[in-house]
């Protein structure tokens, strides 16, 4: 996919992950909809975006991703503003075990929400869509130190591979991938040092530290080149991309896809 001219939404695009993926996305030719609950940073964003590529590539919107209304509108503001969408990413999300209901809402009930819109507006579309999910390595494995965040991560997986099989068997030109990244240097790192966010396990913090130390810390351009890869690659569609130390990327094997080959759904 040739990204000159494409429309993408991006959420929680006013920094970190979100703002890394808005900017290579820009700097590949397309508009992008900066979407967050932040509106003073999202003013900030979209104003450092309008200096070097003009104040018509992008558009701010502020939005609540765990609102249902919220988000819907957005989607329209995005339709009445650029005629189309061609790229959505679902990357807004939290660590916080004290509130869980929270973390659920907005880590897999609002990537749900947002594949679903994102699949009603791209579908049958000339040109098709994609869509691209971020998880996370806890989506892979098992993160002792944050069970809910882990909870939510293995659903986004799960869910996105599922509803990438029906799309492509249901036709609909939208192809649907995850990005899976190890530590990233973004604010999320010391919310895992923040105790009042770790629920009943403020005392994993010491593990927490040392598994950081271990696995190690990537940037947050080193996902965004990933992000890209699934982006414009027109052959991914169900795939798991996972990033890890210096950046380098590999793609999850999952032993189910020869049963879907065997199918006939592939």
């Amino acid at each position: 996919m040739a990204l000159t001219g494409k429309v993408a939404l991006v959420t929680g695009a006013a920094q970190g992950l979100g703002r890394a993926f808005s900017e290579i996305l820009l700097n590949n030719g397309a508009k992008v909809c900066l979407l967050d609950i932040n509106v003073s940073k999202g003013n900030d964003v979209k104003a450092f975006f309008d200096k070097t590529y003009g104040s018509e590539s992008t558009t701010f919107i502020p939005c609540d991703v765990s609102s249902e209304t919220w988000l819907k509108d957005a989607f329209n503001k995005v339709k009445e503003t650029y005629g189309r969408l061609d790229i959505m990413c679902n990357n807004a999300g939290i660590i916080n075990e004290s509130d869980w209901e929270k973390t659920v809402a907005l880590n897999l009930n609002a990537v749900i929400r947002g594949t679903y819109l994102a699949l009603d507006h791209m579908k049958n579309q000339t040109g098709g869509g994609v869509i691209v999910n971020v998880a996370s390595e806890a989506g892979l494995v098992p993160f002792i130190s944050a069970p809910v965040y882990t909870a939510t991560k293995y659903g986004v997986v799960g869910f996105s591979q599922a509803t990438a099989m029906a799309s492509e068997a249901c036709k609909f030109g939208v192809r649907i991938n995850v990005l899976s990244p190890i530590f990233v240097q973004t604010d999320i790192l010391n919310d895992l040092k923040e105790p009042r966010l770790l629920g009943i396990l403020p005392e994993l913090i010491p593990i927490t530290e040392k598994l950081i130390e271990h696995i190690g810390i990537i940037k947050p351009s080193d996902v965004a080149k990933a992000f890209l890869q699934l982006v414009t690659d027109e052959s991914k569609n169900g795939e798991v991309l996972k990033i890890e130390k210096e950046g380098a990327a590999r793609y999850v094997d999952f032993p189910y896809r020869d049963m879907v080959t065997k199918l006939g759904l592939k």
